[in-house]
């Protein structure tokens, strides 16, 4: 290797080695022993030098580097991103986002994809469901965009029309979906009787759903609700503090949640039920799907661990986890997750998620084609109530 390879390999490395000391001050201390880090770094060092000597073509150094950068904030999980110079300023200024938005809550494999449309949105009304690739927004493919750069290229001014390529089942058959932005509403709880047992639909937790939850129960039991079927199917949106303020209302003592930092260096934050917590009583079943997450996997997670609830449904996506931005060399930065939800057992959440005790799958819908009308996972907890 000449010198002027070395030097342009020593340019390349620095940031990687800056990035590695401040996640090892971030996480306190290496998940990895020392020698193993290094040899990692030893192989970087040696691809690149490789690179930068025998690659066909002239190596832009800036456009290596940001693709390194991207691909080690991607390996760490569909929430964590790299945020170049542009977005790092974008982020800086504090101006908000747009007001308008679709209504998708995304996650990330292979392409962008739909972890659940929220109810009444430009997305539900088009039909877009849990599971759906979104393979490029406005002709932007998504194969390289993080969630972060995804959630930004769906909002826009109100009124304003954004054009998702959805598929759906067949890679081969793309399906081009023009949405219209809207300006974010709040979606109400919802109460119904249905034979004796009361149904509450909670779309999202926001900073009023555990009192609108409290509303509704009070109702339903003063028309002779015995028991509550809780659905939180397709919810994805809101605070997981909201969700724990509302699971609060059903559970009298015990613990309802872990915050957790990293594996055996991190602190534990045990969140448990206080004084006047319990209030609502009857018996629970809650309706969940591959689209519950967040702050519903939060809530159902407190509620099947204290034994207040069982859940029908699907396996949950196991997604309960914050990040924070952490601040690069460079004007760069670091979309990070730094904690994650443990169940009231202490068990993981975020990754394995929740699995029912009644499991019922949702039905695959081909694009274009209604709901069946029959609603299989309702039907399967009423039964289970009935008997």
């Amino acid at each position: 290797m000449t010198f002027k390879t070395r030097l342009s390999v020593l340019v390349i490395c620095t940031p990687i080695l800056a990035f590695v000391i401040i996640g090892g001050l971030m996480g306190r201390a290496s998940a990895l022993g020392n020698d193993e880090t290094f040899q990692h770094l030893r192989v970087f060092d040696d691809v690149m030098g490789l690179v930068m000597s025998n690659y066909v073509e002239e190596v832009k150094v800036d456009k290596v580097m940001e693709g390194a950068m991207r691909g080690l904030a991607d390996g760490l999980d569909p929430d964590s991103a790299y945020l170049n110079v542009a977005q790092m300023r974008e982020v800086e200024s504090g101006k908000p986002l747009p007001d308008g938005d679709v209504g998708l809550e995304l996650t990330r494999q292979f392409y962008l994809r739909v972890i659940a449309a929220r109810d009444n949105s430009p997305a539900a009304k088009a039909g877009i469901q849990t599971a759906d690739y979104i393979r490029a927004i406005d002709g932007k493919p998504t194969r390289e965009l993080s969630v972060f750069e995804g959630v930004r290229l769906l909002r826009g001014q109100p009124g304003t029309k954004v054009v998702v390529t959805v598929l759906r089942g067949n890679a081969a058959d793309p399906h081009d979906v023009t949405l219209v932005r809207e300006k974010a509403a709040p979606v109400p709880v919802t109460a119904k009787m249905l034979d004796g047992v009361g149904y509450i639909r909670i779309p999202t937790f926001g900073p009023t759903t555990a009192a609108d939850v409290q509303q509704r129960a009070a109702e339903l039991t003063k028309a002779g609700a015995r028991s509550l079927i809780l659905d939180v199917r397709h919810n994805a949106e809101g605070s997981l503090d909201n969700g724990i303020e509302t699971a609060r209302l059903f559970v009298k003592s015990g613990t309802l949640a872990i915050k957790a930092g990293r594996e055996k260096t991190g602190t534990r934050d045990t969140i448990s039920a206080k004084d006047g917590d319990g209030a609502i009583t009857l018996p629970v079943t809650i309706l969940v799907t591959a689209g519950t997450s967040g702050a519903a996997e939060v809530f159902a997670a407190a509620l099947e661990g204290n034994k207040r609830a069982e859940l029908v449904g699907e396996h949950t996506i196991g997604r309960a986890a914050v990040q924070k931005l952490v601040k690069l060399p460079e004007n760069r930065g670091l979309w990070l997750t730094y904690a994650r939800y443990l169940r009231p057992s202490g068990e993981p959440l975020h990754g394995p998620g929740l699995k029912p005790t009644v499991e019922v799958a949702e039905p695959d819908v081909d694009f274009g084609t209604p709901p069946p009308a029959t609603d299989a996972i309702l039907n399967a907890a009423l039964e289970r109530l009935k008997k």
